[in-house]
């Protein structure tokens, strides 16, 4: 963040106690710490955790994770369920963080997840996501959007329970 979001000012890096240097704007006498998009992705196990659920979004031909923001005053592991339900029409159980990454395109730290559907049958939301499938585990490496962050989040929670 290089100016203040209340008054414009250029900010400057000034030392906070207990803190170090943070981003200062001299206009409003007035720390300002980074300011940031949050979402959750994750992988959507299938009841019997041999399939994994990938998804297609905006009209684009890639296979990714399951993935939406963080509403305001909502904790993380309740956006991966109202997620998975508002996109898909499935209930998620045994929600488990795995990693996060900066997402500078988006301004996003992104929350990965892993849970666990309770049924198969999916009920598609048509503005939300463009179509939706399973995959067993040795396709779905082979499917997923390969380099997106969605990939790298797919491989780090393979190779960590494998």
């Amino acid at each position: 963040m290089k100016y203040c979001y209340e008054c414009g000012t250029k900010l400057v890096m000034k030392e906070l106690e207990g803190e170090g240097e943070v981003s200062y704007c001299e206009s409003c006498k007035a720390f300002r710490f980074p300011i940031y998009n949050t979402a959750v992705s994750m992988e959507v196990l299938s009841p019997n955790r041999d399939k994994i659920l990938l998804i297609k979004q905006y009209g684009r031909d890639k296979y990714i994770l399951v993935a939406g923001y963080v509403n305001r005053g909502e904790q993380a592991e309740e956006a991966v369920v109202r997620e998975a339900f508002e996109e898909l029409g499935i209930e998620v159980e045994d929600v488990r963080f795995n990693k996060s990454e900066f997402f500078e395109p988006s301004n996003t730290l992104m929350l990965n997840f892993s849970c666990v559907a309770k049924t198969e049958e999916l009920h598609i939301a048509e503005n939300e996501v463009d179509s939706a499938k399973w995959f067993t585990i040795e396709e779905v490496e082979r499917e997923i959007f390969q380099g997106s962050l969605a990939h790298r989040f797919l491989s780090a929670f393979l190779k960590k329970n494998r």
